[in-house]
């Protein structure tokens, strides 16, 4: 399309239209986040440029002097966010700035509407939609914009109400500019000192020089402009830990983290010397992004080789488990042209992954054993995440056991044991660690399945997370002592010889089971169903059936458990000796193998069957 061509009109994204909407008409109490998210995008498309041109040095034109500049027009009441950087082309233009390509958008756009006004400015950054945070300010928004490489520079415009515009446009060099067209409650972002207290807040340790032309006064009615750098540019991360103080660690992880609470735990290396040389400093965060369980897991962590940044959420320094530990890795002996290919490949960073877990993990334990509220907090905003290491990490499954919190028997709702602490207070004839899983705390404190346990004053853990199941089972011994499902397996055998042939009947007749048997588990309970040794669980059952993938299952069957002494089972052993083949063996068998579904959490196959046979025992029962 020729310069003279009017501008191409498009539509935005449904998705997209719906949370700019939400965006211009919703109050948020910190609208200066959109300098902070506008800045750190470019200095993303400046260290997008640097890398680029390590491999393909004639795409930086000469041009290596990085800056991000402010430009303020006072009469125009524009406020302008330009870089060097890297360039959009008009493909990227329309992708990047026409649709938000994050799963995850719906879930965002349903809790922007319900956050409180107060909670708002937290979650822009947390979606990747920092851009879009630019219509806080703005009433119209232009960019412009040339690729590296490339001669033809592009305009998009919008004023965020459904539809922007495209065409060619004219910038001398690589780079973009957003220019703010701002609203009249917002012209204090015209004001340079504003400006620089904005910077020196939230982007006060971006890497590239901030820079504006500030006016002042100089003599008697003289002014002068002249640029000014706002930020320090101080790579935090290569300073000693004891040149550092406590604020400035909390500014820099509210950078790069994209977040206004402080963090929980602060974890600066220094590995000098030896197999590795590096610097990192990582966060651990105080609270869940609201995307976290939505977007694709990827690590927290960039890895820089000399300030310069190789790659954006480093897959090949953390595993995903530990995705939500945020912060810098800077790897001295890395080389700087180092490819995406060479570096999963790469021996270094397998010693520097290594040496991080170790840290992260080391850490957690202390939070753990000297600041226990602290890591309650952690933990019930990021247990479930840590718990996807056991199976992961084979290498470290002990240490992460460690870890886990655990609701009990023996506990109070919300209050937590560990493994050790229930070894420790393990009676000496227990052999096994007893846990159950199901939907909730108080659905399982009341199972049948756990009647015995109690009997015996045997603690039995509580789980309700669906991934309790291949934690447990993945873990299978801690210290000695194997890990046993409640409902699985044979607590303790029983054997009466009056009920073999009451037994072989029941079997015969009862849908989904494979045997029936007398309960060495039940103390009030007349019936409860177990699954075998190696069979899945009725919870993970539904799990995947909620999931839609019951299919993927082979057909189970599971025991169904009989107490002897409980007078409906006696009852029916009487009517069995009376009359083998009374119609009522088999109703009352039902009923039993019935309840005995209800009391596990699952539902009933054949509601109406249990309706009738219920119906035909209140209308015998009160004949």
């Amino acid at each position: 399309m020729s310069a003279t061509q009017a501008p191409e009109r498009l539509e935005f994204k449904t998705e997209l239209k719906q949370l700019l909407d939400l965006i211009i008409h919703s109050l948020y109490t910190k609208k200066e986040i959109f300098l902070r998210e506008l800045i750190s995008n470019a200095a993303d498309a400046i260290d997008k440029a640097r890398f680029e041109g390590l491999k393909h040095p004639e795409l930086l034109e000469g041009d290596t002097n990085w800056r991000i500049k402010l430009t303020v027009y006072k009469d125009a009441g524009t406020l302008m966010v330009s870089d060097n950087g890297i360039g959009m082309s008009r493909e990227a233009v329309v992708q990047d700035l026409g649709t938000i390509a994050r799963s995850g958008t719906k879930a965002f756009i349903e809790n922007l509407k319900q956050a409180d006004v107060k909670d708002r400015p937290d979650l822009i950054g947390q979606f990747g939609v920092g851009f879009y945070s630019s219509f806080m300010a703005a009433e119209r928004v232009t960019v412009v914009t040339r690729a590296a490489g490339s001669t033809e520079a592009v305009k998009w415009e919008s004023d965020g109400q459904g539809e922007f515009t495209i065409e060619t446009a004219d910038r001398p060099s690589r780079g973009t500019d957003v220019i703010l067209h701002l609203r009249e409650d917002a012209k204090e972002f015209l004001d340079p000192y504003r400006l620089r207290q904005i910077v020196k807040q939230y982007s006060d340790f971006i890497e590239h020089p901030i820079v504006m032309d500030v006016e002042s006064v100089i003599g008697d009615d003289k002014t002068e402009v002249k640029e000014e750098t706002f930020n320090s540019r101080q790579a935090i991360w290569l300073r000693n830990k004891n040149e550092v103080k406590p604020e400035e660690y909390t500014e820099f992880y509210k950078s790069i983290g994209r977040d206004f609470e402080d963090p929980l735990k602060v974890i600066h290396v220094s590995a000098e010397g030896g197999a590795t040389d590096f610097k990192a400093l990582m966060f651990i965060p105080a609270h869940r992004p609201m995307d976290f369980f939505y977007k694709e897991p990827k690590s927290g962590l960039d890895l820089y080789v000399k300030r310069v940044l190789i790659q954006h959420e480093s897959e090949e320094l953390l595993p995903t488990y530990l995705r939500f530990v945020k912060g810098v890795v800077d790897a001295a002996d890395l080389p700087l042209n180092v490819s995406r290919e060479t570096l999963q490949h790469h021996p270094l960073l397998a010693k520097i992954k290594s040496n991080l877990i170790n840290r992260v993990l080391k850490t957690l334990g202390e939070m753990k054993d000297g600041e226990y509220e602290n890591y309650l907090k952690f933990y019930k905003e990021f247990g479930v995440t840590l718990k996807e290491g056991v199976p992961q990490d084979w290498s470290n499954k002990e240490r992460i056991a460690d870890l886990l919190l655990f609701e009990s028997t023996k506990t109070k709702p919300g209050e937590y044991t560990t493994l050790a602490k229930y070894v420790e207070a393990m009676p000496a004839e227990q052999k096994e660690i007893h846990y159950i899983i199901g939907e909730t705390r108080q659905q399982i404190e009341n199972s049948p399945y756990l009647e015995s346990f109690k009997a015996k004053g045997e603690e039995v853990l509580l789980l309700t997370e669906p991934i309790d199941e291949f934690v447990m089972s993945t873990i299978g011994e801690y210290k000695g002592k194997k890990i046993q499902a409640a409902d699985r397996g044979e607590v303790e055998k029983k054997e009466d010889a009056r009920f073999e042939g009451l037994l072989k009947v029941l079997a015969a007749k009862l849908p989904r089971v494979k045997e029936v048997r007398l309960s060495g588990r039940l103390k009030e309970s007349a019936a409860v169903l177990v699954t075998d040794e190696h069979g899945p669980s009725a919870h993970f059952e539904r799990i995947m059936k909620r999931a839609g993938r019951s299919g993927e299952l082979p057909e189970s069957k599971r025991i169904l458990e009989l107490n002897p002494d409980h007078p409906a089972v006696t009852s029916l052993l009487t009517l069995f000796e009376k009359s083998p083949t009374d119609d009522r063996i088999d109703a009352f068998g039902h009923l039993l193998y019935e309840e005995a579904v209800i009391a596990e959490g699952s539902k009933i196959d054949d509601i109406a069957g249990f309706a009738k046979r219920l119906n035909d025992l209140i209308v015998k029962a009160s004949a």
